[in-house]
């Protein structure tokens, strides 16, 4: 796929269909030092010997909150890795999230994280009814209550 410039990306994206829902999830929230949080990234962090992230993956991948190593994989000539190679907490901030949860700011961060790739054609449809329903389901078993999106 050839390079797209900020221009080019920002009209393909203006003329992407809004979803529309039929009915509004609507929930009482647990107060924030109660709750536990997850990450959702669009970043494609995967951890290393994981599969990585291929062109049109609307799947995701797990991101161990206590496993150190990741790596990104986003592959989009629009986004900038220089803030990940210098620090990965900048779109994983997993150590900032311990830290609330020490401060009690937070009840706990969840033992696991979710990450896809941010760059794909036909996240509206695929994602919003398969893989991220699915990885909401897993948040949701793990008793996730807030999610940061970075």
């Amino acid at each position: 796929m050839a390079a797209m410039s900020d221009a080019a990306s920002r009209a393909y994206a203006a003329g992407l269909p809004n979803p529309e829902f039929a009915t509004t999830a609507r929930t009482e929230p647990k107060r924030l030092s109660e709750a536990t949080v997850a990450i959702v990234t669009t970043a494609a962090i995967h951890h290393p010997g994981d599969e990585g992230f291929s062109f049109d993956d609307t799947g995701f991948r797990i991101v161990d909150q206590h496993r150190p190593d990741v790596v990104m994989g986003h592959w989009s000539p629009n986004f900038d890795h220089a803030g990940f190679a210098a620090d990965p907490e900048v779109v994983l901030p997993r150590a900032r999230l311990a830290e609330l949860a020490d401060e009690g700011v937070i009840g706990r961060v969840a033992h696991r994280h979710v990450s896809f790739a941010g760059n794909q054609e036909d996240t509206v449809t695929r994602v919003r009814l398969d893989s991220g329903p699915a990885a909401g389901e897993l948040l949701r078993g793990d008793g996730v209550d807030v999610v940061v999106l970075t």
